[in-house]
């Protein structure tokens, strides 16, 4: 084939890869679109059939939104409870994804897949006992509740992050700096996790992404007081129906802060999690 018609080739394959890949995208931010577009309809123009596509924006469901006192405890309760999950979180799995990683033990295959296995069980498995633990402790509706419950998930998935990119730093690091005195804890404090860094941006921000948009056991272990801003979805189901207006403007602002922090911190997470990924 000459040059001329590899080019050509080249060309149809990069248009059909940019088709392809703009197809997948639309499909993917289609639903999060739809969901913006009805935060900013009034209540005739949301239930209109066919659909508008173009139409006179409004922010009447936003400020219907923000006029519910729930809105800002709600929010609140988010922020307060992640930031302590996440902390905790990393305080927990970071020395456990080390030891897993440097030190080899009896049961440690054992102990590394029910690491995993607790992770794999879906929140709605294990809502019911930590009701009944809520309820015989006596902090149901209090964020002490979530930020047990958040860390069932949390702990497990960071271990075994971090125990990924701690297995990727050669152990003669490790060595040299005990041959030069150093504590094992100096060589996890003042080494492994520098070493780490990436891995850890990457680790906190899935962390932080999952809690902030869990649902389950935010609706059941709570009422009133503790409920994070996910589930003021629920305040929309009336017994008059739905109101999508308000709805979609809490969900929109819901997601926002999440996507905002990825955008932010998106260097990071793909060097976190791209770290380790090519190997001689």
């Amino acid at each position: 084939m000459n040059s001329a018609g590899t080019s050509r080739v080249k060309a149809v394959d990069a248009i059909v890869d940019v088709t392809g890949t703009l197809i997948l995208v639309f499909l993917f931010l289609f639903p999060f679109l739809w969901m913006v577009s009805m935060s900013f309809k009034d209540r005739i123009q949301t239930f209109q059939i066919p659909p508008l596509w173009f139409f006179q924006p409004t922010l009447e469901n936003y400020r219907a939104l923000f006029a519910r006192e729930i809105f800002g405890t709600y929010f609140v309760n988010s922020v307060a409870v992640i930031v302590f999950s996440v902390l905790v979180s990393f305080v927990l799995a970071a020395p456990a994804a080390y030891a897993l990683s440097r030190f080899d033990f009896k049961g440690k295959k054992d102990i590394s897949f029910w690491i995993l296995s607790v992770r794999m069980a879906p929140a709605i498995a294990v809502v019911i006992p930590y009701f009944f633990l809520g309820s015989f402790m006596g902090i149901l509706d209090t964020r002490l509740i979530l930020i047990i419950a958040y860390l069932s998930f949390n702990v497990p998935f960071a271990t075994w992050m971090l125990k990924g990119f701690m297995d990727e730093i050669p152990t003669e690091v490790d060595e040299a700096a005990l041959i030069d005195g150093s504590s094992r804890f100096q060589v996890f404090s003042r080494l492994i996790i520098p070493l780490t860094a990436n891995g850890l941006a990457a680790t906190s921000i899935l962390c932080l992404i999952q809690s902030w948009n869990e649902f389950t056991f935010a609706l059941f272990l709570t009422t009133t007081e503790a409920r994070t801003l996910p589930t003021i979805v629920t305040q929309f189901l009336t017994f008059q129906g739905v109101v999508w207006g308000e709805m979609s403007a809490a969900a929109t602002i819901t997601v926002l802060p999440a996507v905002v922090f990825a955008i932010l911190v998106r260097k990071h997470l793909i060097t976190g999690l791209s770290f380790g990924a090519v190997k001689e």
